[in-house]
């Protein structure tokens, strides 16, 4: 290792040791329990050594976990809250089916444990979901409209509200999820419209968080913020708090770092091997070499970006045959996580069948695929369990990774094959056209599949997690190790995100 890379990896791993002191210190003055009652695993977060004080019940949305409603709790706990955060069924750490009524089951349940507390007044509760989970909370503040004082919806899907219930009822949507905007407005209409009567539970108020959507509104600290101002003004509370919630920066700084020291190492695992073989005798035969090699690599790229294209279509085509024999939404013991695993394996083959190219794998290359999702697991998911995502695999989910997996491999060896050999601008390239086609192929699924429309809360995802990946393709130029590694790791995050199917 140069000089050049032994500093990278040295600043890498000050800066990835700095990250861990940042998110640790968010903890300080706060008491973190975890739980569980009747199945249901729950993260219980409250200022230390506290009395008495108000108790928030938040619930996270679909395919979520109570590690992405952290930024709310962590910002309400520092202000003076109990918060008890909880797993779905189906969800997170939560193995149990997602029935009919079990949404209601589970939030009772944390109900429960949050009045447990020692920490807790049980007389000034309050509630705080996201999309599917505003639903509930809504529905949970109207069923028992003198249980709570307050409830706050984040993108809010749907409940029977009125002018009364539930009480002090505070709405809120990013201005980049246009639908839900359209949702809050109308819900806040049918509960009476803006009201700041909040001593006589009529207060209502429609907060729309400037630049975010339906993913990215939950670290944003406009709506964190406006969220502990509503509950405070509704219990009174005037204890002062400076916390802003960085956790989410500290994460990306650690996943970077982690990607630098990658940059750093890579090269003494997988050396770039030197030229051999004679050069041609002459000025022409190294010429006729030259353009031989360079038609062949114009062959190559042609066939690999007819692969891409064509690739959207046979795999939304076949996902659409798949849905006339059974439910599409819970293929592979994933709600919609499977129909998304499948969708890949398609486009996969079809691309590596236009390409007609496929490298031999070699033990090493095998051994350097599994090591590099070694490194890009720590770097994605070792930091998220305790910021933002159920990380660990639960038995249940561990058993479905294999496959989400394998199915999507044959996608990331034809990216690997694809994109052997080319430079930086034309990996930039590949980038973009990986991304554009991902979003673009996504959105005929949604054409022809409306049920899986969960998909297109994803769609922003798909160009950040395809920049990691095409980095690590320039480090390796190794198709298998390159897809080995990306595969395992994608694999991990469709069985660790989303729910489990019945």
């Amino acid at each position: 290792m140069n000089r050049k890379r032994l500093l990278l990896a040295i600043a890498a791993l000050l800066l990835i040791a700095f990250s861990w002191w940042g998110v640790i210190t968010a903890r300080t003055g706060l008491v973190v329990r975890s739980l569980k009652r009747e199945g249901v695993p729950m993260l219980y977060v409250a200022p230390r050594n506290a009395e008495k004080i108000p108790g928030v019940l938040v619930a996270h949305g679909y395919a979520g976990s109570k590690q992405l409603m952290l930024g709310y709790a962590h910002v309400l706990a520092h202000s003076g809250y109990a918060v008890m955060l909880w797993d779905f069924n189906s969800h997170g750490a939560n193995a149990k089916p997602l029935e009919g009524g079990s949404l209601q089951q589970n939030l009772n349940v944390a109900y429960a444990a949050l009045v447990e507390q020692p920490e807790v007044d049980s007389s000034r509760l309050a509630l705080l979901g996201h999309s599917m989970g505003s639903g509930a909370v809504m529905s949970a503040g109207i069923q028992n409209v003198n249980r709570f004082a307050a409830t706050v919806a984040v993108s809010p899907t749907g409940a029977n509200v009125t002018p009364r219930a539930p009480r002090n009822l505070q709405l809120q949507a990013g201005s980049w999820e246009g639908r839900f905007v359209a949702n809050a407005q109308r819900l806040l209409l049918t509960a009476g419209g803006e009201n700041k009567d909040l001593a006589a539970g009529r207060g209502r108020s429609l907060v729309v968080i400037p630049n975010a959507e339906h993913i990215t509104i939950l670290f944003r600290n406009p709506s964190q913020q406006a969220a502990k101002n509503w509950l405070d003004a509704t219990f009174g509370v005037q204890r002062s708090s400076n916390y802003v919630d960085y956790r989410m920066i500290w994460y990306f700084l650690h996943l970077l770092a982690w990607l630098a020291l990658l940059g750093a190492v890579a090269p003494v695992l997988h050396p770039t091997p030197p030229l051999t073989g004679p050069l041609p005798a002459s000025g022409e035969g190294l010429g006729v070499g030259f353009f031989s090699t360079l038609d062949k690599l114009n062959v190559h790229q042609l066939r690999s970006w007819t692969g891409l294209l064509a690739a959207p279509f046979v795999a939304s085509g076949v996902l659409a045959l798949l849905s006339r024999g059974g439910d599409i939404n819970s293929l592979g013991g994933l709600l919609v996580g499977g129909a998304v695993s499948i969708w890949f394996g398609v486009a996969g083959f079809v691309w590596l069948a236009v390409m007609s190219r496929l490298p031999r794998p070699t033990l090493r290359t095998v051994g350097l695929g599994v090591a590099l999702f070694v490194v890009l697991w720590v770097a994605f998911g070792a930091m998220a369990q305790v910021v933002w995502l159920q990380w660990w695999l639960i038995p249940a989910r561990f058993q479905l990774f294999p496959l989400m997996s394998l199915a999507c491999f044959p996608w990331f060896l034809a990216s690997g094959v694809a994109q052997q050999g080319v430079g930086v601008g034309r990996r930039i390239l590949w980038w973009l056209g990986q991304s554009v086609i991902l979003v673009g192929g996504f959105i005929l699924v949604l054409y022809l599949l409306p049920e899986l429309g969960f998909i297109y809360l994803l769609l922003p995802l798909f160009p950040l997690i395809m920049a990691i990946f095409s980095f690590a393709a320039s480090l390796f130029e190794e198709p298998w190790t390159y897809a080995i590694g990306s595969a395992l790791l994608f694999g991990w995050i469709l069985a660790a995100a989303f729910p489990l199917a019945s």
